[in-house]
């Protein structure tokens, strides 16, 4: 018997309604992809790209976080290289005056007055010079004397310990504290700190004692130091910054919809959905052909 004549199970009506339901979840797959503009919505979408892209969004979240820790210590460095080119100016400035009592119809007084004046400059610079509250010219709580540690990468063992204060055998910071003349800075060096001393206590006949080399070298070795992390963190920058468009690239490919295929994909189910809703229609009352043999 064929099967056009058995009505108890319509196996062609089935089968269409299985291509319309396989038509219409396509149809609905492709109109949600457009909406979303996301490839994966859920992790049935796709097991392991989901997995990878999330561990890569994760890993982009820290290495931005670490972007920028890293332009935070290049502004604190530059904050204190700038104000490390004014010290230094400072002391080329003494270095004149000190010249400049060497002659003989100089008022070496009125140079001392001079000299006195800049250390009290010198002495405000290390005691005021902060980033964000953090004392960059001092070894006090919060300050340049430990250094600091900036985390530069995905893991939190990824780190850069920067200490320019303490350049062995010129160090500027230290847990020296100054005397009176300039007792509101403290945490220097003791080479800066008795450099501040002598100038601040500095009087016409002692100005030819001055001796500003130790101080002026500590100033040096911590420019040098400065210039260093810089160019340190400079090339993190430069790797973090392409690591992320990288991540951010592969992400991408991982999470985001192709627009125009998903759009041709929501087209050709449309009209697939269409002709199996009309198969259908026939196929669900082709049975009744059979009515015919009782006429």
């Amino acid at each position: 018997m064929s099967q056009s004549f058995r009505i108890n199970t319509n196996v062609g009506a089935l089968r269409a309604y299985n291509s319309l339901a396989k038509l219409n979840a396509q149809s609905q797959t492709a109109q949600l992809r457009l909406a979303s503009q996301r490839r994966i919505n859920n992790v049935a979408d796709d097991t392991s790209g989901f997995n990878v892209g999330k561990s890569l969004d994760s890993k982009v979240t820290i290495m931005q976080s670490a972007q920028r820790n890293v332009g935070s210590a290049q502004d604190m460095l530059a904050t204190a290289e700038s104000q490390l080119i004014s010290v230094k100016d400072m002391i080329t400035q003494i270095r004149g005056k000190i010249a400049d009592a060497s002659n003989p119809t100089s008022d070496k007084a009125a140079i001392a007055k001079d000299i006195q004046a800049i250390a009290d400059e010198l002495a405000a610079s290390f005691g005021t010079t902060k980033f964000n509250e953090t004392s960059l010219l001092q070894s006090v709580a919060n300050g340049a004397g430990a250094g600091f540690t900036f985390q530069t990468g995905v893991a939190s063992t990824d780190t850069i310990a920067i200490d320019y204060g303490n350049v062995s055998g010129d160090a500027l910071v230290g847990s020296t504290a100054t005397t009176a003349f300039t007792t509101n800075v403290s945490g220097l060096s003791a080479d800066v700190a008795g450099a501040l001393d002598d100038l601040k206590g500095v009087a016409s006949d002692t100005i030819d004692d001055l001796d500003l080399d130790a101080f002026e070298d500590s100033v040096d070795a911590s420019l040098g130091a400065i210039g260093n992390y810089s160019q340190r963190l400079n090339a993190k920058q430069e790797f973090l910054s392409s690591a992320i468009l990288n991540s951010q690239s592969a992400y991408s490919r991982l999470f985001d919809a192709d627009v125009a295929i998903e759009s041709l994909n929501a087209t050709k189910s449309q009209i697939g959905s269409q002709a199996a809703s009309a198969m259908f229609a026939q196929l669900n009352v082709a049975p009744q052909q059979v009515l015919q043999l009782f006429g």
